[in-house]
Order: structure tokens, then C-alpha cells, then sequence
């Protein structure tokens, strides 16, 4: 499976199932999208409450023969099928390829049907997002990467702000496009500018030229 990242903004996404990975998924996606969750509780199976965000709730139990219904009334680019309903599963799946919508089952693991997606684990720094997916082997594996990637990435967004600006104004002052590339990565490699990040871009400003200067001789 080749990871893309996809804006939702203004798009819907149309989740079936009302237990913990039905509001998982509500969750991650009512950040950006207008999310739907269609099922006849919003529970988990030991019967407590579960979080689905700003995700409208619509209680419902739809069967099999409901699904397109549904698909009409949303217009989904993307529907999750996290019910405890096999046949109920399938069907949505069927109705999201018939129609060229982005599809997620999430009772199963391992190997997918080709255009099927994953949705991974996220770490997000904005604007640097990382993410990390085991075909749905191992959701307990991913998570664990995670929380590993969380500590590895601490600042990046600083750092990835901080390095846009810098290789703007390089661009502007008219350095040549290597000596450009040079000064962006050594600030990236630099311990004292991710160091100095903890006081804020100002202050990893000035140590970034320093760094710059060192690499190009030239200041930014």
C-alpha cells in the first residue's frame, strides 16, 4: 500500500458502528471532515460511553439493504465500516467500490482488496505529520511506534516553519540553489538550533544563521 495524506475539508465521511472504533474513527476524521456515524447504540460492548467528537450520531440500525440509501443521503468520499455485522460490512464495502468511494473495513486485518485504506497512527507537529500503519496486522505495534515517534519528532513543526522561512528569504537574496540546499539541511542537522527551538523561532533564528554562515558563508 503506497501512504498518501488526503484533505477532507468540506468533504464527508460516513462511519458505520457506534463502538469504540467506530468513535476512534469519527474522532480522527470530525477534526477536518463533516463525520456521520450511523448505529443503533454509541457504546462500547462492555456499554460504556465513548467519545465521537463533533461527529453526528445517528441512531439507526441500518441492514444491508439500507447502505446505498445511506451513501445518497451523505454523498461520503470515504465510508468506515466498523460494525459487528459481517454481512452488514460487506455490503458497505460492495456499495463504496460500486460507487468510487474511498473505503475502511476495520474487521479486517492483514492483506486488503486493492483500493482499500488504512488508517494509520498519527503524530502530527503541525505542519509535519508522520505516520506509521502495519497493513492492520498490528494495531498494538503501531501505536507503540507512536509514542516513539512522538519523542523523535518534538519541535519538527518549529523546525519546519522555522527552515521555510529561512529558505524563502535564501531564494529572495538570490543563493545559487546548492549553496540554498547546503545551509537548509545543516540547520536541520544542527543540535544547537533544535536546542535553541526550546526558546522559540526567535531565538533559533539567530543561532540558524550562525549555522548558515558557517555552511555557505553567506547569512540569511
Amino acid at each position: 500500500m503506497i501512504p498518501l495524506l488526503h484533505d477532507f475539508g468540506g468533504e464527508t465521511v460516513l462511519v458505520f458502528g457506534g463502538g469504540r472504533v467506530g468513535a476512534r474513527k469519527a474522532r480522527r476524521f470530525a477534526r477536518e471532515a463533516r463525520v456521520v456515524v450511523v448505529s443503533p447504540e454509541f457504546a462500547a460492548a462492555d456499554g460504556e460511553r465513548v467519545d465521537f467528537g463533533d461527529a453526528e450520531l445517528v441512531r439507526e440500525a441500518p441492514d444491508p439493504d439500507d447502505v446505498s440509501d445511506w451513501f445518497d443521503r451523505t454523498a461520503p468520499v470515504l465510508a468506515v465500516a466498523a460494525t459487528n455485522d459481517a454481512e452488514l460490512n460487506e455490503r458497505i464495502e460492495d456499495v463504496a467500490r460500486e460507487r468510487s468511494v474511498l473505503v475502511n473495513r476495520a474487521d479486517q486485518h492483514g492483506g486488503r482488496e486493492a483500493g482499500s485504506v488504512v488508517v494509520p497512527a498519527t503524530v502530527r507537529d503541525d505542519p509535519v505529520v508522520a505516520a506509521v500503519a502495519t497493513g492492520g496486522a498490528s494495531p498494538a505495534l503501531s501505536r507503540h511506534l507512536r509514542q516513539r515517534i512522538e519523542t523523535e519528532i518534538a519541535d519538527a513543526g518549529a523546525m519546519a516553519e522555522l527552515t521555510g522561512e529561512l529558505r524563502a528569504e535564501l531564494q529572495r537574496d538570490g543563493v545559487a540553489p546548492d549553496r540554498r540546499r547546503a545551509a537548509v539541511r545543516a540547520v536541520v542537522r544542527s543540535d544547537a538550533v533544535w536546542k535553541a527551538l526550546d526558546s522559540g523561532i526567535p531565538k533559533a533564528r539567530q543561532v540558524a544563521a550562525d549555522v548558515i554562515a558557517d555552511a555557505t558563508g553567506e547569512t540569511a
